[in-house]
């Protein structure tokens, strides 16, 4: 105990606030090393760290593995946004692998500052991914990519036993997405494809009505 520099007539709230206050933070036996570490940090403090490296998109829903995958990538990505090494670094971040071709790769050369991204995603048990996980990935990509630059979305999914077809299509801020499911029941049989277009939606190159 820290000998008190209070007068005698001190009041015992006064002489414990007095001890309180002569603590040193470097004296308090906890290791914080492990609080900044995207691997060793305690999954209910992984939020926390996440805010402090401006982590933009977060859910505690997601699995730990993608948690501390997107902690760990944080500072790299911040480091490079507005390429398109960062954006493949977030979808990485996610679990996801992509195939992405700028316009000036493509034949013929598309519209300048364009690029097509295909993006799989991890299945969760077998699964499709959730509709919030793959807008998470969208809202991460947009605010990752170059400013100009806008993006054609193809969602990509192979299953196993299993034959279904699940498509959304909507407007994004500075996107044009076109987002369709691929579903192989295996692997000899090639995945369809579902685009929007300017004449609708289109499998396989013919037109394809959903609903009445």
């Amino acid at each position: 105990m820290t000998p008190s520099i209070l007068p005698p007539n001190a009041t015992p709230l006064e002489l414990a606030l007095e001890q309180l206050a002569s603590l040193r933070l470097d004296a308090v036996d906890t290791d914080l090393r492990p609080l900044w570490s995207a691997d060793l940090c305690p999954p209910a403090l992984l939020p926390y760290l996440a805010w402090g490296l401006s982590v933009d998109q977060w859910d505690a829903s997601w699995p730990l593995a993608t948690r501390r995958a997107r902690v760990r990538d944080a500072i790299a990505v911040q480091r490079g946004k507005g390429t398109i090494a960062a954006v493949r670094r977030v979808v990485a971040s996610f679990g996801g692998q992509i195939a992405l071709t700028e316009w000036w790769q493509q034949t013929p050369a598309g519209t300048p500052h364009t690029f097509s991204l295909t993006l799989s995603l991890p299945s969760n048990g077998g699964a499709a991914p959730s509709a919030a996980f793959v807008d998470a990935v969208i809202a991460e990509v947009t605010a990752t990519k170059p400013l100009r630059s806008h993006f054609d979305f193809v969602l990509a999914q192979s299953a196993v036993g299993a034959v279904g077809l699940r498509a959304v299509a909507r407007p994004v801020l500075y996107v044009r997405l076109a987002m369709a499911a691929l579903v192989a029941v295996a692997s000899d049989l090639p995945p369809n494809t579902l685009t929007l277009g300017g004449t609708g939606l289109t499998l396989g190159g013919a037109p394809l009505t959903i609903g009445a």
